[in-house]
């Protein structure tokens, strides 16, 4: 009884925070300009054929860091600046607040990347029948940006420089995943099985149940400071 409370409370943090995103459309909006802007400039001026997978694996999670950091604080910033903090810390429970905007950063994330992937494989030559694998690749890649990013949103909310502050905590904790993100994709964009990426996809769900764990453990504190 008392989970499926918790998720019911999460699913109403989370759908406050979608209806008042589909008003403003101000975080979707920047994440999606920032993405493919990002992405079809940086394409166009390396070239579209020729690149070596690697560049092309490098390039597309680069894309998708930068964009994350440009929109994933959000979640947290918006409350304190219109002053809605204080009454959710009062309605909902530390641990609904966290799940609630982790859910809704997963869906901004997921957002973009549905945007952004098949731009990528239009504007390089990477190849079309890696897609399937790559986006298994991509699932677990947009979870384990959003679980280590969420944590960090709720820290720096209050900081005087945001945006800045949330991209210089979070690349080092996003560092190893990152690595992870690129070697695999690489080997997806070879034509390599799948047996050949399952060492990097099990660590990218290890690292993402250490970081929710974790942030569920630390997120009372960091909530109620």
């Amino acid at each position: 009884m008392k989970s499926s409370g918790l998720i019911i409370k999460a699913f109403a943090v989370f759908a406050k925070d979608l209806r008042l995103e589909l008003r403003t459309k101000y975080a979707v909006n920047t994440i999606l300009m920032f993405g493919v802007t990002s992405l079809a400039v940086v394409s166009f001026s390396l070239g579209q054929s020729g690149l070596p997978t690697k560049l092309l694996a490098a390039l597309f999670w680069i894309v998708m860091f930068f964009s994350a950091m440009a929109a994933l604080a959000q979640a947290f910033t918006r409350e304190e600046e219109a002053g809605t903090a204080l009454a959710l810390r009062l309605t909902a429970e530390p641990n609904s607040v966290y799940l609630g905007k982790l859910f809704f950063n997963l869906t901004l994330l997921s957002t973009l990347a549905a945007v952004i992937t098949p731009l990528f494989f239009i504007f390089t030559d990477a190849p079309t029948e890696s897609i399937l694998p790559f986006i298994l690749v991509l699932g677990l890649g947009v979870l384990a940006l959003c679980a280590a990013t969420t944590l960090v949103a709720a820290i720096i909310a209050k900081a005087a420089v945001k945006g800045a502050l949330f991209a210089v905590l979070s690349f080092p904790i996003l560092l190893l995943p990152l690595m992870m993100l690129v070697g695999a994709s690489d080997k997806i964009l070879l034509g390599s099985g799948m047996g050949a990426v399952a060492a990097p996809l099990q660590g990218l769900v290890a690292y993402t149940v250490v970081m929710i764990t974790a942030s569920l453990l630390l997120f009372g504190f960091v909530w109620k400071e």
